[in-house]
This record gives structure tokens, sequence and C-alpha cells, in this order.
């Protein structure tokens, strides 16, 4: 899956800001995984959406496969909430859902 170039990625100053202290990747970075032409994993995350609808999106960007907390929250803004490096678990899920999709 891959998003029209004209989706707009937005985030919280602060949040992006202790995010890459943190993990060490930033939310600019993290949204090229949904920009580029490489197929990702997308996940319905039903334990934190009470709210509104999150998901999560395990897939490469340059530097790795990473992991990536979102909203749509129209049909051409995504809000980005978190976005690190995949843990081997998740690296695992990726590597069955590419499995998978292989004729």
């Amino acid at each position: 899956m891959t998003y029209n170039p004209l989706v707009e990625f937005e985030w919280d100053p602060g949040k992006a800001a202790l995010n890459e202290q943190k993990h060490g990747l930033s939310f600019d970075e993290a949204r090229t995984l949904f920009l580029g032409t490489a197929d990702y994993l997308e996940i319905y995350d039903r334990q934190h959406s009470l709210d509104e609808d999150r998901y999560i999106a395990i897939g490469p960007v340059e530097r790795g496969l990473i992991c990536v907390v979102y909203v749509e929250r129209f049909e051409d803004r995504i809000r980005l909430i978190s976005a690190r490096f995949a843990t081997p678990r998740e690296r695992g899920l990726f590597a069955e859902y590419l499995e998978g999709r292989m004729p």
C-alpha cells in the first residue's frame, strides 16, 4: 500500500522530538514508509482505538525496518503518534506477511 503523494502528515512537535531522542527515528523519516514503493504490513490496533482508529505499520525505510503508530485523520491526512525500529517479534510478523504475499 502506498499513499497518494498529496497526503499530508502531521504530528505533535514535542512528541516528535521526544520520539527521536528515545528511539533515534524522526517522524520525518518515518513518514517515508508511507510514500515509498515498498510494501508494508498494516495492523488495526484494536486495543488503543477507543477514541480513534489507530493503526500500526511495519515496513522498510532506508535505515531499516520500522514500526509506526498512526491515525488517519481524513482521507488526505495522517497523524503520526510514534515511530521506532522494529523489534524481533515485529520483524517476524513482517517476514510472515511477505511470505504470504509471494505467489
